[in-house]
């Protein structure tokens, strides 16, 4: 879904442009291949652009080719980029390959499910000189961006409690969510309220210490059992206490294609501070002659602030909003990467890598494993807690982070 939603128009925006030059999109089989391929929308929106699909579109489709994805990274030159957008317990085993194959690497969020495997990504990306960049989009929100300048200069006072939610629609029931989304593998709390988790530090500069995560189960059409819905309770390193809502379950009928949003209230000096982001209903609001809407409804908040077609300049249709701002800021920064030593030596070109990979850690709005490595601890302790009924879990940080029960 996020590579027909986000990725895939986005790097098509990024090719007429010239930043991106051929793309390949390697799946298991080729169904969901042929959707993209055939899409009239991106027909309308890109005129002329295609992709290259691994396997054929001539293959059978109930034929599988897990595998086949080494190969495709194999043949690639080095210095290119791989983008990695699959269920999340396969993130580190593709990133670690396209690491060893020598390419940078954009990756949907969250990126690994461990902090050990986030240490491995980084010293591999470190010895190779290659761009790893995690696609946390709320980052490029202008709102997120405006909070993070204000609290920066003491404008709200020191964050203290807060409430976040993001329930994504009840259709991803019925989607290929219902063969990967079962309870050993995530839980709505790791899928999707790691974006909130990401969001209050990169607001705040706040590390979170503790998680602990209630899940409730369901079950999909064809059987598989899965979080559902999850309750987190996140408690920063200042005391201060995030209660996160997440699930699967927005109606399908309702406005919009989800119900998301987050409250931040701090505390100042004899008074109070207070962030507020309704990422739900922006200010528009359609109501359609037919059914078109996310979910199939007519009425909908068709805000145009994390994706959009819009019309441009040019042919066809380009993305707008703060997701295709984020794709194009990491695909950017391994362009320009790449396009500065393309002509030097390899030991200088190894080098000058290496500064710019650093340039964009310290800047800290692309999330990479050196500046966001605290996701990956909270996820952690999350899977630790959902799986043991809501025990609370640490994070501790030194010289040797890692997550523990918290004894009583």
């Amino acid at each position: 879904m996020i590579t027909y939603d986000l990725l895939l128009p986005s790097l098509y925006h990024l090719q007429r442009t010239g930043v991106v030059r051929k793309i390949d999109i390697c799946t298991m089989s080729t169904p969901r291949l042929k959707a993209l391929h055939d899409s009239q929308e991106f027909h309308e929106a890109f005129p002329g652009q295609d992709f290259t699909p691994h396997p054929s579109l001539t293959e059978s489709p109930d034929k599988k080719f897990p595998d086949l994805y080494k190969e495709v990274v194999a043949a690639m030159a080095p210095g290119n980029m791989v983008v990695v957008a699959v269920p999340d317990n396969l993130h580190y085993e593709m990133m670690m390959h396209a690491l060893r194959q020598d390419q940078n690497v954009l990756c949907v969020k969250p990126m690994v499910l461990k902090y050990e495997h986030t240490l491995e990504i980084q010293k591999l990306a470190a010895v190779k000189g290659r761009f790893v960049g995690v696609e946390y989009h709320k980052r490029f929100d202008r709102r997120s961006l405006m909070a993070r300048h204000a609290y920066a200069r003491g404008h709200f006072g020191t964050f203290i409690l807060g409430e976040a939610k993001l329930i994504e629609p009840y259709y991803y029931r019925s989607s290929n969510f219902q063969n990967w989304f079962t309870c050993d593998r995530s839980d709505p709390f790791t899928y999707i309220g790691c974006h909130y988790v990401d969001l209050v530090f990169f607001i705040t500069r706040l590390r979170p210490v503790e998680v602990s995560v209630q899940g409730v189960k369901g079950k999909f059409p064809n059987g598989n059992e899965a979080f559902m819905w999850s309750h987190a309770r996140v408690t920063w390193e200042n005391g201060a206490l995030l209660s996160v809502l997440n699930g699967l379950g927005y109606p399908d009928a309702a406005a919009g294609s989800n119900d998301q949003g987050m409250v931040l209230y701090c505390e100042g000096n004899r008074q109070t501070g207070l962030i507020f982001h309704d990422d739900h209903h922006r200010g528009v609001a359609y109501s359609y002659l037919e059914a078109i809407g996310p979910g199939g409804s007519k009425y909908n908040y068709a805000s145009p602030d994390f994706y959009r077609l819009v019309q441009w300049e040019g042919p066809g249709f380009k993305p707008v909003g703060y997701g295709y701002e984020s794709v194009a800021s990491i695909t950017q920064a391994i362009h320009r990467m790449e396009s500065e030593t393309a002509d030097l030596e390899r030991e200088a070109a190894l080098k000058r890598r290496r500064e710019i990979m650093r340039e964009v850690d310290a800047n800290g709005l692309i999330a990479t494993p050196p500046n966001s490595y605290i996701n990956e601890l909270a996820i952690e302790a999350a899977r630790m807690s959902v799986l043991q009924d809501a025990a609370p879990v640490r994070i501790v940080y030194g010289d040797h982070p890692h997550v523990e029960l918290k004894r009583k």
